[in-house]
Order: C-alpha cells, then sequence, then structure tokens
C-alpha cells in the first residue's frame, strides 16, 4: 500500500493532522518532542466512484465518493542540524525511508520557532521552515553517500558507469535507479569521477527531489496573520487547519453533523440542537473552510497521491457485464496505480499468480478486449483474464 509521511519541525501540528486524517491515538500537546516514536495509520484518497459513471450500486463508497487507503506516518520532529544527529534527526530521517512521499507541514501562524518552542502568532517566518526539510535530508543523503565514497571511487577504478551503478545501488532503498543517477549527472554537468564532497550537495539534493516528493502544508492557516499568509501563498504552500478537521470528523462521528472528509462544508443533522459552545465552534469552523474550500487536510493527502505521485484509480472485476467479483459484490476493490500502468501491472498488484499467468485484459465499460501494454486510466475498470485459478 502506498505510505505518505507527515514530516515537519516540533509542535507545528503533525500529530493532529495524523489524528485528524486518520482518527487514530496520537498524543498531541503544545511543546516539542511530543510525539518520540513514529506513529503509524490509515488515511485514504478521496476520488468519484466509478458506480456514479456506470449508474450501478455499489457499498464501498459513499454518496459516489470512494475512499481508497494509503498508509499514514507521523515521524519525530525535525530540528536544524538533524543530519547531524541533534534532537532526534537520525531516527526522524531513518523513518522517512518507506514513504512514498512526505508532506511537509509547517506553522503558518508562525507561532514556533525554528526548534518548535512556542514564541507567539506571528513571531517566527514559517517561510524560513519551508526550505529547511529538503537541507536537513539533502544533507542525510550526502552523509549516506560520503560514508561509502572511497569505497564507490575504488571499486569503479575510475570508470563513469560503474560510478553511476555503486550509487544507485547505495540508495536501492530509496529507489533510485542507475538511470536516475545517469540523469541527475548530465542535468547538473556534475564529473563524478573527479568530484569533490562540496560537489555532490547538488547531486544529493536531486536524488532526495526524486525519491521523495513533498508537498509543504501551512497547517494552523487560520490563526495566520494575513502578511504571511499571503508569503506563503506566493511560496505555492497549501493551507490546512488539522484542528478543524479532526473537529468535524469527531462531531460526524458523534451523528451532531453530515460531513465527508473533503468535502467544502458541512450541515447539521437533521433532529439535532446544538449548545451555545458547539454553535460557536462549529460558526468558527465553516467561516476557515470558506477561506480554503475545505480544511484542507483532505486535499493535501489527495494532492500528494494524485499530483506528486502521479497515481490513478483502478477497479479490477470478474464480470465485465455486472461489474462485480464472482460473489455479486459490485467493483470490491479499488486500486490506486501510477499513471502509465498497464493491464499487465493491475494483474500483478491482484496477485502475483495472476500477473505470472496474465493472457488479456477486457475494458468493462466497452466490452472490448485491451492489450497488456495498453495504458489504463483513471476511473476503468477492468477485467484480468489469467491462466491462474
Amino acid at each position: 500500500m502506498l505510505t505518505l509521511a507527515l514530516a515537519g519541525k516540533p509542535n507545528c501540528g503533525k500529530s493532529t493532522f495524523f489524528k485528524a486524517a486518520t482518527m487514530a491515538h496520537a498524543e498531541i500537546a503544545n511543546y516539542p518532542f511530543t510525539t518520540i516514536n513514529p506513529n503509524f495509520g490509515v488515511a485514504y484518497v478521496r476520488t468519484k466512484c466509478a458506480c456514479t459513471e456506470l449508474k450501478v450500486k455499489c457499498s464501498h463508497c459513499v454518496d459516489g465518493n470512494r475512499f481508497v487507503s494509503v498508509n499514514l506516518i507521523d515521524v519525530a520532529g525535525l530540528v536544524p542540524d538533524a543530519h547531524k544527529g541533534k534532537g532526534l534527526g537520525n531516527q526522524f530521517l531513518d523513518a522517512l525511508r518507506q514513504a512514498d512521499a512526505i508532506l511537509h507541514i509547517i506553522d503558518a501562524s508562525g507561532g514556533t520557532d525554528s526548534e518548535g518552542n512556542p514564541v507567539g502568532v506571528g513571531n517566527h517566518d514559517p517561510a524560513e521552515d519551508v526550505k529547511f526539510l529538503g537541507y536537513e535530508m539533502t544533507m542525510w543523503v550526502h552523509g549516506i553517500l560520503g560514508k561509502h565514497w572511497s569505497h564507490i571511487l575504488r571499486q569503479s577504478q575510475g570508470k563513469g558507469n560503474a560510478i553511476q551503478m555503486s550509487i544507485a545501488e547505495t540508495f536501492t532503498g530509496l529507489g533510485i535507479t542507475y538511470e536516475d543517477v545517469r540523469d541527475i549527472e548530465l542535468d547538473l554537468k556534475v564529473d563524478l569521477v573527479h568530484a569533490t564532497m562540496d560537489d555532490l550537495i547538488p547531486f544529493c539534493a536531486e536524488i532526495v527531489k526524486i525519491s521523495k516528493p513533498m508537498l509543504v502544508v501551512g497547517n494552523k492557516f487560520d490563526e495566520a496573520p494575513e502578511a504571511l499568509r499571503a508569503k506563503l501563498a506566493e511560496a505555492k504552500v497549501a493551507f490546512a487547519s488539522a484542528a478543524s478537521e479532526l473537529a468535524l470528523r469527531n462531531a460526524a462521528a458523534a451523528k451532531v453533523i453530515r460531513y465527508l472528509p473533503g468535502d467544502a462544508e458541512f450541515s447539521v443533522a437533521e433532529g439535532v440542537t446544538l449548545s451555545a459552545p458547539q454553535k460557536a465552534g462549529l460558526t468558527k469552523i465553516a467561516e476557515v473552510m470558506k477561506q480554503c474550500k475545505g480544511t484542507g487536510v483532505q486535499q493535501a493527502i489527495n494532492r500528494a497521491v494524485f499530483e506528486l505521485l502521479d497515481m490513478i484509480v483502478v477497479y479490477p472485476v470478474e464480470d465485465e457485464n455486472h461489474y462485480c467479483n464472482k460473489q455479486g459484490d459490485v467493483l470490491p476493490d479499488a486500486f490506486l496505480m501510477r499513471k502509465g500502468s498497464t493491464p499487465h501491472d493491475l494483474a500483478f498488484q491482484v496477485h502475483t499468480e495472476i500477473g505470472k499467468g496474465f493472457l488479456y485484459a477486457v475494458d468493462a465499460k466497452t466490452k472490448m478486449r485491451i492489450k497488456e501494454n495498453h495504458e489504463l486510466k483513471n476511473g476503468d475498470v477492468i477485467k484480468i483474464v489469467s491462466a491462474a485459478k
């Protein structure tokens, strides 16, 4: 399953964001390093279910909205010089290895300093926090490369291709390929054979960009002074209010309101009479949502999956006429796949044996047979025909 990580300095609201997105328990407090060990949970991306286009009844969506699960990790807070081991740096950086993409949570209100200590709203420039995660990760990668550099040079015997291969092998765990290393070398016009360690810092920055795409999310935007908000908007920062999202999800779970994660607004449930504090709290949240067309939490998760990672949603079925499995369950599964994936890729995702025995596929919408190298589209409903039982 796809894995997203929440990263950022301490006390920026990561744990609130995590709890709001997963409804899993996470300790939340107004001091640095509340989170020491990573929290693991399941969040969801929201997409329009294929049942709405097919006009069939489906029990796996809510009002035509399909929620597809992804792993979410809330890791320990990062402080400047984490790559040197400051704070919980090494532990934090190691926890990011398994992430496919990162949501970099910053405190848009400017209420915490670079190490996460409360300083009062507007007294720290959150724009300073935007670049520092990328820098820390770059220097972390640079440190790993530095440890192996003499061995890489010795093993390659001054041959460029051998150096590229050795670097790729060093970062296999980050998903870096030989082609990635070759392309970075060409783009940066760096000579790996004669490069110094300082020459390799921009090289490592590119490795981070490829292996860990990142979306900056300005949390607590509703508390941010207008000047800070405008500055972050200019830097293309996504805004969110995790506290508002958490309150809405708790209210929806208590059946006080009707709300789906990602909705631009909510409504009070029929027959519910709100207390004065409830009414005041919900009114304030409604104002926040008007500014952001929602709380921003679900929107950030969707952007990470569909924009950063370029994923699509595909529905495998066994009966192309009724869009169901053998038990008659309509659209029982929804898989996240990279754009450019093929029916053969889908077969392997369903089951390794199904992939090995792949014969052909059928587009359930058109009832046409499609080739194994056909490029799948978002919302496709596909029947896989395989020799595997």
